[in-house]
């Protein structure tokens, strides 16, 4: 069993930046991917960005040059460092492990981008 668990979102203004992070515990298999995906009010989830234990990264093109993931590989946490942030990416970020070819989701984490 692996456990999933996100912080650090809130509310912030047009243009801001927020650090979101997961720290995930439990039987983690050394090979894995971490990342960060997100809900929109009556949309899909997404895809945000992601990030395997051997250092390979996927970015939606909407947040490319603004988000950067990056993990901890001794912590088993990942983050991710959001900047120039824009009311569309308003949206509730869910963290993700992949291991053992099973998919852990955390509870979600809330960003709300507005003035």
């Amino acid at each position: 069993q692996v456990q999933v668990v996100e912080s650090g979102g809130g509310v912030v203004q047009p243009g801001g930046s927020l650090r979101l992070s997961c720290a995930a515990s439990g039987n983690i298999f050394r090979f894995n991917t971490m990342g960060w995906y997100r809900q929109g009010a009556g949309k899909q989830r997404e895809s945000v960005a992601t990030m395997s234990s051997g250092g390979t990264t996927t970015y939606a093109d909407s947040v490319k040059e603004r988000f950067t993931i990056s993990r901890d590989d001794g912590k088993n946490t990942v983050y991710l460092q959001m900047s120039s942030l824009k009311p569309e990416d308003t949206a509730v970020y869910y963290c993700n492990i992949l291991t053992y070819g099973i998919n852990y989701w955390g509870q979600g984490t809330q960003v709300t981008v507005s003035s």
